[in-house]
């Protein structure tokens, strides 16, 4: 993998494309960005990218309060949020 940080509107063109993959990543519950980056293979600040989009267009929300690290965990619309 690279370790050079990629223009953020080349990522954000990439974001159609990677609605399956998030979405399968979410099938078994709610994830954290870093947590979806490990299971769908991108970086971490790629994915941000790409959950910030999906959830300001309706199709993730966020279900939790924030980890002990910081993070929020997001689930598809679609699902049982409280699971």
């Amino acid at each position: 993998m690279s370790t050079t940080l990629r223009d953020p509107r080349e990522i954000i063109r990439e974001e159609p494309g990677r609605h399956a993959p998030i979405l399968a990543a979410l099938k078994a519950g709610p994830l954290t960005v870093p947590e979806i980056a490990e299971q769908i293979g991108y970086p971490s600040n790629e994915v941000l990218f790409w959950v910030m989009g999906m959830r300001r267009y309706g199709h993730l929300l966020e279900v939790e309060d924030p980890t002990d690290e910081g993070y929020f965990r997001y689930a598809s619309v679609h699902q049982d949020a409280t699971a």
